[in-house]
């Protein structure tokens, strides 16, 4: 167990970011598996800009790596384009 002050605040602080992190990432993870499982062209162009967006923010606060993130967008995008 924590002795300092500020390691036992430390630890609080770190908890209750993994569990923030762990819920923006599975959402993340939920958006994206929708989107691959959407048959529907117009449907998927209309979700792609949402979750284009979301995996922008991901990145940039660093819970998703930002080669990770370019990597799904272009993944995602290949799959749109190849939808009939």
């Amino acid at each position: 167990m924590a002795n300092h002050k500020s390691s036992i605040k430390r630890i609080r602080q770190e908890e209750k970011r993994r569990l923030h992190n762990r819920y923006y990432a599975k959402t993340m993870r939920n958006a994206v598996r929708k989107l691959r499982a959407t048959s529907d062209k117009a449907e998927a162009v209309a979700l792609y800009p949402k979750v284009q967006k979301m995996l922008d923010k991901l990145a940039k606060v660093n819970i998703i790596h930002k080669n990770k993130a370019a990597n799904l967008k272009s993944k995602l995008a290949a799959h749109i384009a190849k939808i009939a």
